[in-house]
């Protein structure tokens, strides 16, 4: 049996698919957001699942031994910009990148039960805009700032500097259908990412100018993420929950 897999297009997600397609996966290449639908539709059977959406396709989704991806603090890439600090974002205007998933939830958090801050208005990023998110690679190309945005916030900080609690960004899932063999599969790939993928990472000797990286950045990078989920991790997903719950009650 074929196993169709999603595969996250950033670079901290790398090291999985170190080993999938030559085990005979089928990857498919798809942003945070698009993960959650793949999997409802079938057109993939596992995935990385951005985290509120494990907990809303429960019944569907099992998870795939404990491999995750998780920040102990910052991430490095999930980046909130903003032109004012972001205790003073009251009906504030804030743009959203159309990849991200787990981000604007983080932010809604943090606004809401942190800051005390009324829902701000999202928007995309074409519209006008007091703050700006971006995730992934496309935060990694302006972890430097921003022009005109004098305020960055990495929002694995922001939610460590509140909680004291790692940052779960996703978890790996698949299709409550799947073939226990294609599972038993997945895994094993999965635990190759952990030892050598992550490895050949650190090793790397390329820059990653589309990213604007060079290789002692790569290596610093993916030694900032934690791949499976221990006890502060699993702490941190029982908050998480608890956080959407207290804001689904307003």
């Amino acid at each position: 049996m074929i196993l169709r897999v999603g595969r996250n297009p950033y670079l901290h997600a790398e090291p999985f698919y170190f080993d999938m397609e030559r085990r005979g996966l089928t990857l498919y290449e798809l942003v945070p957001s698009a993960v959650a639908t793949a999997l409802t539709d079938g057109d993939i059977q596992a995935g990385l699942v951005p985290l509120a959406d494990c907990f809303r396709l429960a019944d569907i989704l099992q998870p795939v031994a404990g491999f995750c991806i998780a920040t102990p603090q910052k991430t490095g890439s999930m980046f909130l910009y903003s032109t004012r600090p972001i205790h003073e974002l009251h009906e504030a205007r804030i743009a959203i990148s159309a990849e991200a998933a787990l981000a604007p939830q983080v932010l809604e958090m943090l606004l809401r039960l942190k800051y005390e801050i009324p829902s701000a208005m999202y928007v995309s990023l074409q519209e006008t805009h007091d703050a700006f998110l971006l995730v992934g690679n496309d935060g990694l190309r302006r972890r430097g700032g921003a022009r005109g945005f004098d305020h960055t916030y990495d929002l694995g900080a922001e939610w460590h500097a509140w909680t004291g609690l790692p940052l779960v960004f996703s978890r790996w899932m698949a299709r409550k259908d799947v073939d226990p063999k294609a599972l038993a599969l997945l895994q094993d790939t999965l635990y190759v990412g952990l030892e050598v993928g992550v490895d050949e990472m650190y090793r790397v000797s390329d820059p990653r100018e589309e990213l604007f990286m060079l290789p002692r950045d790569i290596t610093r990078y993916i030694r900032g993420f934690r791949y499976y989920i221990k006890a502060s991790e699993q702490r941190a997903i029982d908050v998480f929950q608890q956080y959407m719950q207290q804001l689904a009650q307003g």
